[in-house]
C-alpha cells in the first residue's frame, strides 16, 4: 500500500519541464485595510495564463520570459494593470482599491466571474460576509450558518437552527473549521444563533463534494472559515446594536503595514430583562451567550509572516439556584507563512480545540452535575509548489490528538442519585496527502489525489466486548498504548472539461473516513449529545461519492447555472437500539447499532450576480436512507433528514442608492419522523407501540422572511451607520416545530395528535455603525 502512494508522489512530481519560464509572484492585499486577498485573480490580458491568489494572499504564475500587461481584479475592488518585464523571476506585491460605491447594483459573485465554470474543483460555493449581509435571517443577525441552509444539497436542522445536512448526511458528518481549528457545536441559544460573529469573518468555502486532499476527518461536506486579519492601515471599528444582541469589532495596526489586530465580540442580554422581574427566581436566572474573535498577525519580512487567532464563546441558561447549563467552545491558531522561493510556499500550524458543557441540577433531594469535554491538539505542515501556470502541487500531513471525557455524574452525598465516572477516550490521528492540480489542455482541467490515513485508538482505559443483544460479556484494561489500527487511503478526483467558453461538464469522486462520531437522537444538535472516537466496537465511518454536473454562464457570466447529481456510500454508520441510554452509560457502546447508509439527488442553481435585482434559486429533490439487521426488519429506511424537495429562493433589490431591499423564500418537505402506530396499557398506564422507523412525515415546511437595509449617502467618510429591519416569517406559517401524542381529555380511548410551533412573526430592527 505504501508503494502504492510512493509511486502516486512520484507521478504528480513529474511534471514536464517548463524551458525558459521565469516567475511572477507575490501578495496581494486590500488597500483600504492591508487584508489579504483571498481568490484575486492575476491574469495576462488577452487571453493569456491566470492563476489565482491561495488563502494567504500568495500567487504564483510561471511565463516565458517576455514582456507583459497583468491584470489584478478581485470583484468589489477596482481592477490593477501592471506592465511587467519577465527577463528573470519578479515579485510583485499590489493593493486593490475597494469600490466606494457599486450605484444601483447589488454584487454577489464569486471571486471568479466564470471559475464556476472553467474551475476543475466540484460541489464547492464560495462567499464573503459583504456578499450576504441582505440576506434576512431569524432576529436580523447577519448568519452564514443560516445562509448555508439556502444552497442546494444543504437542508437545515429544523425552524430557527444553525444546524445543517449535507446531500443526505447527518450533522455529525460536517467538518466546520475556524483558522484551521475544528468547532464541534457550531450554534448559540440551541441554535438560533451559529457561533460565527460575521463581523470577524472574511471568506467562507463549503466544499460538499469532490473535497480536496488537504481536508479529512468528516464524510459529508467541509466548511472552511477564515478570520479578518485586522486593519494594517488604520484605526477602524464597527459594529451593532439589535433588539436581542449587540456587537462590536475593533482593528487597527500594530506597525503601520507590517502587523495589525483584530477584536470582536458579541453579546446577547434577554437576561438582563430577567433582572426587572419582581419574582425572585426569575431575576436570578440566566440566559444569555457571548463569544469573543481575536486575530493578530505579524509580517517578519517579505517571506515570513506569523498569525495567531483564537475564539471563545459561550452559552450560560439557568433557572434560579436550582438549574444551570452552560456549554461552548474555546479554539486557538498559530500559523507560520513561509515563501521558500517564487514557486514553494508554505504553511504551519498548531492548533488547539475544545468544547465542554456542564448541566447542574440542586433542589431539595437532588443535587448533581454533568459534566463533558472533547479537546483535540493539532500539527499541520501544508506546501503548495507551483510548478508552472497549468501544474500545482500541494502536499503535506497532519498529526491530531483527540481526548473525550464523556458525560460523568457527580452526586452529593445526600441526593438519591448514585456517582458516575466514565473512562476518557483518547485517538491519535495522523495524515499524509498530496494533490495535482492540472490542466493538460485548454478545454481540460484535473484535480486529483491521495490521501492515507492512520488512526490508533490509544489507551489507558478498560474496553468491553458485548454480545448481539448489546450486553458486556467481557472487559480489559490497556495501558497507555496503542489499542487498535485503521488504516485507510482516501482517492480524490475532480475534472472539468470546456464545451465552450461559456459552459462545461464536471465529474468528481472522494473516499473519505470520519474516526469522530457524535451520537444524537434528534434532528438539531444539541450541546449534551455524546462523542466517542473509534474503538474496538466502532469502526471509521466511511463514504464514497461520484458527482456529475453541467455548468453554464449567461451574458457576460452576469447569471450562472447548474445542474449536479451525486450519489453517496456510507458505511459503518451508527444507531441506537430502541429505548437507548445516552448519558452517563458506561456500557454505551452496547446500545450501538450499525449499519450502511445511501443518499443521492439533483440540485438545481440559478444565480445572478450582478445588476439591480441579484440573489438565487436552489432546487434539490433528494433521497436519504438507512439499513440496520436491528431497526426495521433490517430493510431500509428513511434518514431522519431525508427530503424529497428542498427550495430556496434568495432576492436582493437595490431600491436606490440608500435603500436595498431582501427577501428569501424556503420551501421543504417534512422530515421523516416516526409516529406511534398504536398503543397498549401497562399497569394502568397507557404506552405507545411504534413499528417503522421513520415511517412518517412531519407537515410541509414554508416561509417567507423580508429585510430592508437604509443607508444614507454618506457627507462624512471616516463615519457610516445604516439600518436594517426584517420581518421572519412574514405570512406568520405556524411551522410544526413538534408534533405529540397525548390521550384526549375525558376520553382515554382516543389518541390526539397536537402540534407546536415555535415561531409566528418576528420583526427586527438593527443599526450598524462604522468608522
Amino acid at each position: 500500500m505504501l508503494r502504492i502512494v510512493f509511486a502516486f508522489i512520484v507521478v504528480l512530481f513529474a511534471v514536464p519541464a517548463l524551458a525558459q519560464q521565469v516567475v511572477l509572484s507575490g501578495v496581494l492585499r486590500d488597500s483600504q485595510s492591508g487584508e489579504t486577498l483571498i481568490g484575486a485573480v492575476v491574469a495576462v490580458e488577452n487571453g493569456g495564463p491566470s492563476t489565482s491568489t491561495n488563502a494567504y494572499g500568495f500567487y504564483s504564475l510561471s511565463l516565458p520570459a517576455g514582456k507583459y500587461r497583468v491584470q489584478l481584479s478581485y470583484v468589489g475592488f477596482q481592477s490593477r494593470v501592471e506592465e511587467v518585464d519577465l527577463s528573470s523571476n519578479k515579485r510583485l506585491n499590489a493593493e486593490l482599491t475597494p469600490l466606494d460605491n457599486l450605484l444601483d447594483e447589488v454584487v454577489v459573485s464569486a471571486k471568479k466571474k466564470d471559475n464556476n465554470v472553467r474551475d476543475a474543483q466540484m460541489g464547492a460555493m464560495n462567499f464573503s460576509m459583504e456578499e450576504i449581509k441582505n440576506v434576512p435571517v431569524v432576529f436580523g443577525e447577519k448568519d452564514l450558518l443560516k445562509t448555508i441552509q439556502l444552497l442546494p444539497g444543504v437542508q437545515s436542522g429544523g425552524e430557527g437552527s444553525s444546524n445543517f445536512y449535507v446531500r443526505g448526511g447527518g450533522s455529525d458528518q460536517n467538518l466546520i473549521l475556524l483558522d484551521e481549528a475544528t468547532v464541534y457545536n457550531a450554534s448559540h441559544l440551541l441554535g438560533f444563533f451559529s457561533t460565527f460573529n460575521s463581523d470577524a469573518i472574511k471568506d467562507v468555502e463549503l466544499y460538499k463534494g469532490g473535497i480536496p486532499s488537504q481536508f479529512g476527518g468528516r464524510i459529508s461536506s467541509v466548511l472552511d472559515i477564515a478570520m479578518m486579519d485586522g486593519n494594517q492601515k488604520r484605526f477602524s471599528a464597527e459594529g451593532g446594536i439589535g433588539l436581542i444582541a449587540s456587537r462590536l469589532k475593533v482593528e487597527a495596526p500594530i506597525v503601520k503595514d507590517k502587523s495589525s489586530f483584530m477584536i470582536s465580540g458579541r453579546r446577547t442580554y434577554a437576561d438582563m430583562f430577567l433582572k426587572v422581574s419582581k419574582d425572585e427566581d426569575i431575576n436570578k436566572s440566566k440566559l444569555y451567550f457571548y463569544d469573543l474573535n481575536a486575530k493578530l498577525n505579524y509580517k517578519l519580512d517579505d517571506r515570513n509572516t506569523l498569525y495567531i487567532s483564537g475564539y471563545f464563546g459561550k452559552d450560560d441558561l439557568g433557572y434560579s439556584d436550582l438549574f444551570s447549563f452552560d456549554w461552548g467552545n474555546t479554539t486557538a491558531t498559530v500559523r507560520w507563512n513561509h515563501i521558500f522561493n517564487e514557486k514553494l510556499f508554505s504553511n504551519t500550524s498548531l492548533i488547539y480545540s475544545d468544547f465542554t458543557y456542564n448541566v447542574a441540577v440542586n433542589s431539595d433531594d437532588t443535587d448533581f452535575t454533568i459534566a463533558s469535554k472533547i479537546r483535540n491538539w493539532n500539527a499541520k505542515q501544508d506546501f503548495s509548489y507551483y510548478a508552472g501556470p497549468n501544474s500545482t502541487v500541494r502536499f503535506g500531513w497532519n498529526a491530531l490528538h483527540q481526548a473525550i471525557h464523556p458525560a460523568s455524574l457527580e452526586a452529593s452525598e445526600s441526593t438519591s442519585v448514585n456517582s458516575i465516572s466514565l473512562d476518557s477516550r483518547q485517538g491519535f490521528d495522523v495524515s499524509a496527502y498530496v494533490s495535482h492540480e492540472w490542466k493538460p489542455s485548454d478545454r481540460l482541467s484535473l484535480i486529483y489525489g491521495l490521501r492515507l490515513n492512520d488512526f490508533m485508538v490509544m489507551g489507558p482505559g478498560t474496553f468491553y466486548d458485548f454480545d448481539d443483544e448489546g450486553e458486556a460479556i467481557g472487559e480489559q484494561y490497556y495501558g497507555s498504548q496503542i489499542v487498535k489500527h485503521y488504516l485507510n487511503i482516501e482517492p480524490r478526483f475532480s475534472a472539468s472539461y470546456l464545451l465552450n467558453e461559456k459552459s462545461s461538464v464536471k465529474a468528481s469522486y472522494n473516499r473519505i473516513v470520519q474516526n469522530l462520531h457524535q451520537l444524537t437522537n434528534t434532528t438539531s444538535s444539541l450541546p449534551t449529545d455524546q462523542y466517542m472516537v473509534s474503538s474496538i466496537n466502532i469502526k471509521p465511518q466511511i463514504a464514497d461519492q461520484v458527482a456529475v454536473g453541467y455548468f453554464r454562464n449567461f451574458f457576460d457570466n452576469s447569471y450562472e447555472f447548474s445542474v449536479e447529481t451525486y450519489y453517496k456510500y456510507m458505511g459503518n454508520q451508527i444507531d441506537f437500539r430502541n429505548g437507548a441510554d445516552l448519558q452517563a452509560n458506561r456500557y454505551l457502546e452496547g446500545e450501538l447499532l450499525f449499519g450502511i447508509g445511501r443518499a443521492y439527488g439533483l440540485e438545481w442553481y440559478l444565480r445572478k450576480n450582478e445588476g439591480k435585482l441579484s440573489g438565487w434559486i436552489s432546487y434539490t429533490l433528494a433521497k436519504s436512507e438507512r439499513k440496520f439487521d436491528g431497526i426495521n426488519n433490517g430493510d431500509w429506511f428513511r434518514a431522519r433528514q431525508d427530503r424529497t424537495h428542498d427550495l430556496s429562493i434568495v432576492a436582493m433589490y437595490a431600491l436606490s442608492k440608500s435603500w436595498t431591499l431582501g427577501s428569501t423564500f424556503t420551501f421543504h418537505t417534512g422530515n421523516a419522523v416516526t409516529f406511534p402506530s398504536g398503543k397498549y396499557e401497562v399497569g394502568g398506564q397507557s404506552m405507545f407501540y411504534y413499528t417503522e422507523r421513520n415511517g412518517y412525515r412531519m407537515p410541509n415546511y414554508h416561509r417567507l422572511d423580508l429585510s430592508a437595509t437604509y443607508e444614507p449617502v454618506q457627507k462624512n467618510k471616516r463615519f457610516n451607520s445604516s439600518w436594517t429591519f426584517g420581518v421572519y416569517n412574514a405570512y406568520n406559517r405556524r411551522n410544526a416545530y413538534i408534533i405529540d401524542f397525548r390521550e384526549k381529555e375525558g376520553n382515554s380511548n382516543i389518541t390526539e395528535a397536537y402540534q407546536v410551533a415555535l415561531f409566528g412573526i418576528i420583526p427586527s430592527v438593527t443599526w450598524n455603525f462604522k468608522f
